[in-house]
C-alpha cells in the first residue's frame, strides 16, 4: 500500500493480512478476534481451550469471515513453536500478531506464593516475549515485515492492591514493547502495547456495578468503564498501515484513568 494514501477506509483494510489473537477462548481477546475478522483479515484464534475456539471460529465463519483454531500455551516455548509452524501449513507467516494471553492473582501480598508469582509471570510476561520472539524471527525469514500488539494494562503504569505479579508483569510488558520496537524496526516490524483501562466484562461485572465499584468510576475522569467495543478502534489503528510511522507507543484506552489525579 501507499505509505501515504488518502483513502482512510483502505488504511484500516486487513483484507490479505493474517492475524494470530492469543488468548482468544474468552474475554477481551475474542472479541476482538471478531473485530480483526470483520475487517478482513484472516484470524488465527489461539488459547489452550480449543473447544471456545471452535465456537469462536463458527461465529466468525458465520459473519462472512475466515478463522482457524490452534491449541497454545504461550508459556510454554514448543507449543509457541508449533502454532506458528501450524499457522503457516495452514495459511502462510502471520502478518499481525496480538499478545493477548493474561491471567491473573488476586490476592493480599504477604499471601501471594510462589506458584501465584510464577503463574502470572510466566502467562503474562515470559509468554509475550515467547510469542513476540518467534513472530519476529518468521516475519524476517519471510520478509513482509509485520505489526506486533501486546496487550498490557494501565497497572503497567499505576498500581493497584493485591495484584503485585499481576502490575509487575504488564510493567515489564510495557518496557518489553520499546525494548522490541527498538531491536525490530529495522526489519520494518512495529511493536506497539494496548493499555486498557477496567473493561466491563461478564467476569467482573458485579464487582463494577458494586458501590466499591461506584466509587473506583467515580476517580475515573471520563466516570465511565470501557466496553470492549471502546478497544475496536485502537487495535485497529495499532494492527493497519494507519500506524506505519508509529512503533514502542503504549496506547491507553481508559476514559483518562492513568491520568486521574490524586
Amino acid at each position: 500500500m501507499n505509505q501515504h494514501s488518502s483513502n482512510p477506509q483502505a488504511l484500516f483494510n486487513l483484507t490479505g493480512k493474517v492475524a494470530l489473537m492469543t488468548g482468544a477462548s474468552s474475554g477481551i481477546g475474542r472479541h476482538l478476534a471478531k473485530t480483526l475478522a470483520a475487517a478482513g483479515a484472516t484470524v488465527i484464534a489461539a488459547a489452550r481451550r480449543v473447544d471456545k475456539l471452535e465456537e469462536l471460529v463458527t461465529e466468525i465463519e458465520a459473519m462472512g469471515g475466515q478463522a482457524y483454531a490452534v491449541a497454545l500455551d504461550v508459556s510454554n516455548a514448543e507449543s509457541v513453536r508449533q502454532c506458528f509452524d501450524q499457522i503457516e501449513t495452514l495459511v502462510g507467516a502471520a502478518d499481525i500478531v496480538v499478545s493477548n494471553a493474561g491471567t491473573t492473582v488476586a490476592k493480599p501480598l504477604l499471601d501471594q506464593t510462589e506458584e501465584d508469582w510464577d503463574q502470572v509471570i510466566d502467562t503474562n510476561l515470559k509468554g509475550v516475549w515467547l510469542v513476540d520472539t518467534e513472530a519476529a524471527r518468521r516475519m524476517i525469514k519471510h520478509g513482509k515485515g509485520g505489526s506486533i500488539i501486546n496487550v498490557a494494562s494501565i497497572l503497567g503504569e499505576r498500581v493497584a492492591g493485591a495484584v503485585i505479579a499481576y502490575t509487575t508483569s504488564k510493567a515489564g510488558v510495557v518496557q518489553a514493547t520499546k525494548a522490541m520496537a527498538l531491536e525490530l524496526a529495522r526489519h520494518k516490524i512495529r511493536v506497539n502495547a494496548l493499555l486498557p483501562g477496567y473493561v466491563a466484562t461478564d467476569l467482573n461485572s458485579d464487582f463494577l456495578e458494586s458501590e466499591a465499584g461506584k466509587k473506583l468510576m467515580s476517580r475515573i475522569p471520563g466516570r465511565r468503564f470501557c466496553q470492549m467495543s471502546d478497544l475496536e478502534g485502537p487495535l485497529m489503528l495499532l494492527a493497519s498501515d494507519a500506524s506505519l510511522a508509529m512503533t514502542g507507543t503504549s496506547l491507553a484506552v481508559d476514559w483518562g484513568h492513568l491520568v486521574s489525579s490524586l
